[in-house]
């Protein structure tokens, strides 16, 4: 692309990750099934001078230009890939942090990374600590001698806090802490983490930048060289290797993201304002909502909103409530989010959370708004709710 002309995000997302000139004028980089790459001799074996690629799990021509279309998305020195969004989470944290460190965890974070810190970094003497995700300047009363890390999410997972990023890195920075963010809500289109202060900024290509649920990828973007040579260390050493079929896909899938998330957060917002009116909703969780905790930081710092709200679903026993789930038709119960079909998803780990203990009563439920038509969503629910009420 031009690097003198400011194009705009709709453009840049034709352009990602994509060189006609390399592949005989193909306009979408090939996908590259590899393993062995061959070397022009002994001395580029032994040296890797000239040396483009060594090993395909290393990198390879199409990893190579998802990895490029991701830092320039993102604004960042350079990204590594991996098979799945959990594993550059892992290799962030493990690239920064040793025996001993002590780790301080965003509260409000994808489950998978909780388990990770419970079973993985523990085991190997990292002192974890979780903290309120609406603490803002003040984490640096929780800073010791050894803290290493802070980790944010924003907005966390399942109720969507929104941190103050900003004030979080400026603290960050003045103790000489990286800072790793999960920034797949925002799928490095809606928020710019390196740009407020964050080290390393982490996200699930599996959900809106895939976009039609067959995909498992993830990347890692560093601000620096050498922030990026230890996670690209850390990276390697795990043996992480993407798919090329996922990375192909996830490239076709950025393509068409800006408009995805549009419809998405659009109707996610319609869904949301009729939750506010059901009787049998207790509280809606969407940061496009005024009443959302977060909503002023979200308009401060983001440029849009995408498909996930959640709601909590009055208290009643289990039956009524599987009622209501089982009784909807086009909401199926499902694990992910960011693709093209709307889903369900009850919050069971919210119980986890430690910083600030869950304390409302009901049924935590989290939707995934996809590209059905918002007012066929809206009488869905309608008639789920109303199965809901004739068994409570």
């Amino acid at each position: 692309m031009s690097k003198t002309r400011k194009y705009s995000q709709d453009t840049i997302l034709t352009q990602l990750g994509r060189d006609p000139d390399d592949y005989y004028g193909l306009m979408n980089p090939p996908i590259v099934q590899a393993s062995t790459i061959k070397y022009k001799d002994l001395e580029s074996y032994e040296t890797k001078k000239g040396q483009k690629f060594t090993y395909a799990n290393i990198g390879h021509p199409l990893s190579h230009h998802f990895e490029t279309a991701m830092a320039e998305l993102e604004g960042g020195y350079r990204a590594v890939s991996s098979s799945t969004g959990l594993a550059p989470i892992t290799a962030s944290l493990l690239a920064f942090l040793k025996s001993g460190d002590h780790l301080l965890m965003c509260d409000s974070i994808y489950p998978p990374t909780r388990i990770v810190c419970e079973k993985l970094l523990k085991k190997f003497g990292v002192e974890i600590e979780y903290y309120d995700p609406l603490i803002g300047a003040s984490i640096k009363d929780l800073i010791k001698d050894n803290t290493a890390v802070i980790y944010l999410e924003s907005p966390g997972s399942a109720t969507f806090e929104v941190q103050d990023v900003p004030a979080i890195t400026e603290v960050a920075k003045d103790a000489g802490v990286i800072t790793i963010m999960d920034n797949t809500w925002a799928s490095g289109l809606l928020f710019k983490p390196l740009a407020h202060g964050v080290n390393i900024s982490v996200c699930a290509a599996t959900k809106y930048i895939g976009g039609h649920a067959d995909v498992n990828l993830g990347y890692a973007v560093a601000d620096t060289e050498e922030n990026y040579k230890r996670l690209k260390a850390a990276h390697v050493d795990l043996g992480h290797c993407p798919g090329s079929e996922d990375l192909y896909l996830a490239l076709r899938g950025l393509r068409t993201m800006k408009m995805r998330l549009e419809h998405c957060a659009k109707s996610a917002l319609k869904v949301a304002q009729f939750l506010q009116t059901r009787p049998e909703v207790r509280r809606v969780y969407h940061v496009a909502l005024p009443e959302h905790t977060s909503h002023e930081i979200w308009k401060r710092d983001f440029t849009g909103a995408n498909g996930l709200l959640s709601f909590v679903l009055e208290d009643a026993p289990k039956p009524a409530v599987a009622g209501f789930m089982d009784a909807l038709e086009l909401f199926p119960i499902g694990s992910s989010w960011g693709g093209y079909m709307s889903l369900l998803q009850p919050q069971i780990e919210i119980n986890w959370r430690k910083a600030v203990k869950w304390q409302e009563e009901g049924t935590l439920i989290r939707l995934q708004i996809g590209l059905e038509d918002p007012d066929d969503l809206i009488t869905d629910l309608g008639q789920a709710f109303e199965k809901f009420g004739d068994m409570k």
